[in-house]
């Protein structure tokens, strides 16, 4: 469910919280000496706000909190209960379980979460928190529920003024939670849900990217991103199976990576960037390291994977090869396929791993959906990777093939910044002819060796070799 721009309800007790917050607030007023404040920004001013000391237990965490926005489809049922009820224990319970776990595995306890525990149970709470006046938690919620855990009865909080909505209230916990000093960063779907929000609340991608601290050209990027992933989600979906958006947690660099080269291929070549996309994220799902997975370029299936998909995965994907739609020229009455066959077959492929994916990770599959899609990831990743190593050792191959020739390249830039540096030396008469001298002998050595070696087993040089050959003399020493 989305809740980017829900407006909760006041939880019932509010109004007794609120007479509570009045009467520190009042008895902090009458404490001489400096007072604490938490600064905050609102639309641009900056508001300093009271600080007090509340009581834990009547404290909430933040349902709408962009912490945890990915996360809580990991159990759709307790989802259930705290989108009804989100200031009840058991909702409350839920907010507090993945708060205190790792947002790529929510079943695993975050060791991030026990590192701030242990920093407040040894140095005590050094940053207020921030509230509502009905004590609804802003910022602070980890460590709400790490003091909690430490059986602590209070925590420091600042008060914001009572006109804030919603809209106010997660401006500031992303103000907050952005700076350079948060101990405990946003997770990278979190981050992306976040900038979606500040977008459906009109807000341009300049402003955005100041707010995130960032260029403007991330936030696209990051954009981008998100949109592949919600249309990936919709793809999985299988009876009652379907990818989640924290099932793409810890994969932000192969994703960024798969913007990069596909924005760059598609300049070109719209469908060879469309079959590298399939293929890519198919292979990010499974798991491939970021080193592999940049072997799959728009080739990749027929130079590689082609050879090494089972008979049954090749047979659904050929044929998808005559499934593409068609249109007719106007004027010429001829047909023409609207998808190229390739991409065709490749968005059929990508479509059985996050379908198959989908029933793997889903709790309303039945055992044999599960073992059926167990069987397909299995048998799709055996053959990606027999195909990766094989791209990956004609990929290092032609890496150094092309390596003595750019080193070579960059020996002549060198050369002709070294012929600019004499001109500028005399100019200024610096020039140094003796060091100069001493530098073209060890020159003459490295450039005989070059050409020894470049000429070895080669009877018929080219243009290029056969002048080193006679710039170092070889002509000459060979008769």
């Amino acid at each position: 469910m989305n809740t980017s721009l829900r407006e909760y309800p006041l939880p019932e007790r509010s109004g007794k919280f609120t007479d509570l917050v009045r009467m520190r607030l009042d008895e902090a007023g009458t404490v001489s000496g400096p007072r604490e404040t938490v600064t905050v920004d609102r639309n641009g001013q900056r508001i300093h706000v009271e600080v007090i000391d509340l009581p834990l237990d009547q404290l909430f965490l933040n349902p709408a909190t962009h912490r945890i926005r990915a996360q809580r489809s990991h159990d759709p049922g307790r989802e259930a209960v705290l989108e009804e009820d989100p200031w009840g224990k058991r909702g409350q319970d839920y907010l507090a379980y993945l708060l205190k776990a790792l947002p790529t595995d929510p079943k695993r306890r975050d060791p991030d979460f026990d590192k701030l525990r242990e920093d407040l149970e040894q140095y005590g709470q050094n940053e207020a928190g921030l509230i509502t006046r009905h004590g609804i938690l802003v910022n602070g919620n980890t460590r709400a529920a790490a003091l909690r855990e430490l059986g602590k009865a209070s925590m420091r909080v600042g008060v914001l003024p009572e006109s804030f909505t919603w809209d106010d209230i997660t401006a500031v916990e992303l103000s907050l939670q952005l700076r350079n000093d948060s101990r405990r960063e946003y997770s990278y779907i979190n981050r992306l849900l976040a900038i979606e929000e500040r977008f459906n609340l009109g807000q341009t991608r300049e402003v955005i990217a100041k707010e995130f601290r960032s260029a403007a050209k991330t936030v696209d990027q990051q954009m981008w991103i998100l949109q592949l992933l919600r249309e990936c989600i919709e793809r999985s979906k299988s009876g009652s199976s379907a990818l989640r958006l924290m099932d793409f947690e810890g994969m932000q660099e192969r994703l960024k990576e798969l913007h990069r080269d596909y924005t760059s291929l598609a300049q070109n070549d719209p469908d060879g960037a469309e079959v590298l996309k399939e293929h890519r994220i198919a292979a990010i799902l499974m798991q491939f390291a970021k080193t592999d997975v940049r072997w799959i370029k728009e080739n990749f299936h027929e130079e590689y994977l082609s050879k090494h998909l089972p008979e049954s995965l090749e047979a659904a994907v050929s044929r998808s090869d005559s499934e593409g739609e068609e249109e007719t020229i106007p004027g010429l009455g001829i047909s023409v396929p609207v998808t190229a066959p390739k991409v065709v077959a490749a968005r059929q492929l990508g479509q059985l791993v996050l379908q198959a994916h989908a029933q793997v990770k889903s709790r309303g599959a039945t055992e044999k959906e599960k073992q059926n899609a167990l069987g397909v990831v299995e048998q799709t990743k055996n053959a990606f990777d027999a195909a990766l190593d094989q791209a990956g050792r004609d990929g290092r191959l032609r890496m150094r093939k092309q390596l003595a020739p750019e080193r070579l390249k960059e020996a002549a830039a060198a050369l002709e910044q070294c012929t600019a540096e004499i001109v500028k030396a005399r100019g200024s008469r610096i020039f140094d002819e003796d060091a100069l001298d001493d530098a073209i002998v060890q020159f003459r050595a490295a450039f005989d060796q070059l050409a020894r070696q470049a000429a070895r087993g080669n009877e018929d040089p080219g243009e290029g070799l056969a002048w080193l050959k006679q710039a170092a003399g070889m002509k000459e020493r060979e008769a």
